[in-house]
Formats: structure tokens, sequence, C-alpha cells
């Protein structure tokens, strides 16, 4: 399993003194970011189409506007 590229970035603050102060600080943030990261890369994966699979016929469905012509 390849190594996530948020993993290197992190990985790379903690070798030096002021980003170990600044992971320290802001380490819920950092966490949360991470997993938001991850959520939306799974949704990204999934919307794409698989191979062998044939893709839905037809355009996007139109949205009602709320307007009556």
């Amino acid at each position: 399993m390849p190594i996530p590229k948020i993993a290197t970035v992190l990985g790379g603050l903690l070798l030096s003194r002021g980003g170990r102060r600044m992971a320290g600080r802001h380490a819920g943030k950092l966490a949360l970011a991470t997993l938001a990261l991850q959520l939306w890369q799974q949704r990204q994966a999934s919307k794409r189409p698989v191979r062998g699979k044939s893709a839905p016929k037809g355009g996007p469905a139109k949205r009602w506007s709320g307007r009556r012509v």
C-alpha cells in the first residue's frame, strides 16, 4: 500500500523544530484535514466509472429551476 502524500508532508514537518511546534499546536486541525482529504479521495474514486462496465446513457438529468413557463 503506497504512503499517502499527506503522511509525507507531515513527516517532513516533524523533522524540523518549528514544524514539530506547529504540528503540536495544530494537531487536531491536521487530523481533521487528513480525515477530510481521505474522505474526499474516496468519494472521488467512487465517482469514476469502473472499467469494463458501460457508462450510463444519456446526459445529466435537468433540474427544475422553479420557474413556470
